[in-house]
């Protein structure tokens, strides 16, 4: 069985999620292709994307916030997608020769612009296997609505279907399965067992610190309001790829002399080893890492949003009890004394996370895909049997 892995590089992860998938259909025996389709295509186009988003959503928030909320308006005049259908039509052409090439019995998109591309190859008939879109925040983006002719959507969960149904999108379509993270994240290890391995005191408490992927917020400032506090937090601070963070934590380091103990990170592979660690993850609300976090059961304050999806997933985590945020008027050391003076707070945290958690989205998410694509097989070899079985009566 082979299955066709399609992302675009726009902040990490819509990748790290179709690496986490291939991870586990590799597992169960599948041949697995991840494809940048914009990479594949044009990589002036692809990196004109990547850079674009990261401008216009890192220098310009006011008017990304702006653009979000006109394409997600249901009313909207404007043709939102009107570049990129154009950008996929040509592109089409050119992707459909891998797709002959690779013939995937499936294929999975972790962005909505791979599954416009799919949905305008399916509708043109260049592409016949079942194709599954996945939207990795807690809402719909409005680009979403556009994608006419995949087979399904998986969605974050259940609680955002009545915002699909209203923008548009087929109920029998959505698959309410869950963000699919690493299977590791769905693995338990005893609080006190992490900070062993970790060389963590057992006793004091640890707050994770993870610094967004393309460089948003200050990771040092939010490690000195935590040491404000008066607590005495372990605090691990991962920086991944921003050596800007990574650096003005370092120098912070230096002339630090409170009670915190401080450990600085760049990039690890061992972030769920971390959350098992900690009482609390303090990120930016990125849906992968959100998710991560849900999985792990943890319970979060959140900072620093994107404008547009990043702020819709604020929303829906906080209206549901799983998190807590950062605001200019309410900094980060309240909201750390509000959240550990209120002990009904943070079991009702727990317990809410665990009720609408999907852990195992991904295991859900891969059986489904391989027995959709069995399912396809039988009949194919059904109505083949019944042709070849009519032709030997003549």
């Amino acid at each position: 069985m082979k299955i066709l892995l399609l992302s675009v590089t726009a902040g990490y992860g819509h990748h790290a999620t179709a690496k986490a998938l291939a991870d586990l259909f590799e597992q169960k025996g599948a041949e697995v292709q991840i494809v940048d389709v914009y990479e594949y295509i044009s990589k002036m186009i692809q990196q004109a994307l990547a850079k674009g988003y990261l401008l216009s959503s890192k220098y310009t928030p006011e008017l990304y916030r702006l653009f979000y909320d006109k394409t997600s308006q249901t009313k909207e005049k404007l043709n939102k997608m009107n570049i990129v259908k154009l950008v996929n039509t040509l592109g089409a052409f050119r992707f459909e020769s891998f797709v002959e090439n690779f013939e995937p019995d499936a294929i999975v998109c972790t962005h909505v612009l791979a599954a416009h591309l799919v949905s305008q190859m399916k509708q043109r008939g260049m592409v016949t296997a079942p194709s599954i879109g996945i939207a990795t925040d807690y809402c719909i983006h409005p680009y979403w609505e556009d994608v006419l002719y995949m087979d399904g959507l998986v969605t974050a969960s259940e609680l955002i279907t009545q915002t699909a149904v209203k923008r548009g999108i087929p109920e029998e379509r959505l698959l309410p399965f869950g963000i699919p993270v690493h299977p590791k994240f769905n693995r338990h290890i005893a609080k006190e067992e992490a900070r062993r391995q970790l060389g963590l005191d057992v006793e004091r408490p640890v707050l994770l610190v993870m610094s967004g992927s393309m460089g948003y917020g200050d990771c040092a400032e939010t490690v000195q309001h935590i040491t404000n506090t008066g607590v005495d937090f372990q605090i691990l601070a991962v920086c991944g790829n921003n050596k800007k963070a990574y650096q003005h934590l370092n120098d912070f380091l230096g002339w630090y002399t409170g009670s915190c103990s401080i450990r600085v990170m760049g990039f690890v592979d061992n972030v769920d080893m971390l959350m098992s660690a900690s009482d609390c993850i303090i990120t930016k609300p990125g849906g992968l890492t959100v998710t991560e976090a849900i999985a792990k059961g943890l319970p979060m304050i959140l900072a620093n949003p994107i404008p547009g999806q990043e702020e819709r997933n604020v929303e829906f985590l906080l209206n549901n009890g799983m998190a807590m945020l950062v605001t200019k008027t309410f900094p980060l050391d309240e909201v750390l004394y509000a959240l550990l003076n209120n002990p009904v707070r943070i079991q009702t945290m727990h317990e809410t996370i665990a009720a609408l958690g999907h852990p195992d989205a991904s295991e859900r998410l891969v059986t489904y895909v391989m027995d959709l694509v069995k399912e396809r097989q039988e009949q194919a070899g059904l109505l083949h049997h019944m042709k070849t079985g009519t032709d030997d009566k003549y």
